[in-house]
């Protein structure tokens, strides 16, 4: 082609290969493109860790789940230390009486009696009658010497007599501290034998005295005795003054 339009032809044959160099230089493909990976190049090397990311926040509790089987017994544990005591509780209702329990001894037993007997005939009057037949004097508190009980303990006593009456009249008094407390009279029957007799309970001190005597002329002395007709007296203490 000879002309004008083999000049032009050439021309753009000689004119491209220059403007394909300054097109490769100046514009680069855009990566993210699919035409990107026209051309393939080295692989790179991997980039750092990035940081951790923050915590996410938690999440809503699930459903409770449904309860499980009863797990294996296991072994009995050691005894734990003593804990401490806790509050008194409320009081309750009085319980029901018990049984009445045995009566206990005192620590110590005060005693203190006598019984005694008249051996003579009419004794004096005027004076203690002086029983001398001992039936018990176990505390030695009654002197048959003189007649008379002498207190030893101080405390409640019993005295008691009881007197056979024969061939005259009778009157007796028991007395205490020089003071006639009580009085028993009888008359006596002809051809009979009769009794008199007397009680008193006394509160005695220490060191007081008790006695039993005839009292009036001697036409009033009819206190008898003999082998089968007993005159008596007697005495104890009912209990003492613990104070």
């Amino acid at each position: 082609m000879r002309g004008p339009a083999g000049f032009l032809l050439c021309s753009l044959l000689l004119v491209a290969p220059h403007c394909t160099e300054v097109a490769a230089q100046d514009v680069q493909p855009d990566p993210k493109t699919p035409c990107a990976n026209w051309m393939g190049g080295a692989p790179g090397y991997p980039g750092h860790n990035g940081l951790p990311g923050r915590d996410g926040k938690d999440g809503k509790d699930g459903q409770k789940g449904e309860k499980g089987e009863e797990g294996v017994q296991g072994p009995k544990g050691d005894q734990g230390e003593m804990g401490v005591p806790g509050r008194e509780g409320p009081r309750g209702f009085p319980g029901y009486p018990g049984q009445k329990g045995e009566k206990g001894e005192g620590a110590f037993v005060y005693r203190s009696a006598f019984s005694v007997g008249l051996t003579e005939r009419a004794p004096h009057p005027n004076v203690p009658i002086r029983f001398s037949k001992i039936f018990y004097n176990e505390q030695s508190h009654y002197d048959a010497s003189t007649g008379k009980f002498l207190c030893s303990i101080p405390g409640m006593y019993y005295f008691a007599y009881h007197l056979t009456v024969y061939l005259t009249d009778v009157k007796v008094s028991l007395y205490k501290k020089d003071k006639a407390v009580i009085f028993t009279y009888d008359q006596f029957q002809k051809n009979n034998v009769d009794q008199a007799s007397g009680s008193v309970l006394l509160h005695l001190s220490s060191g007081d005295e008790v006695w039993l005597q005839v009292y009036g002329e001697g036409d009033n002395n009819g206190v008898y005795a003999d082998n089968i007709n007993d005159s008596t007296f007697m005495g104890f203490l009912l209990y003492p003054d613990l104070d």
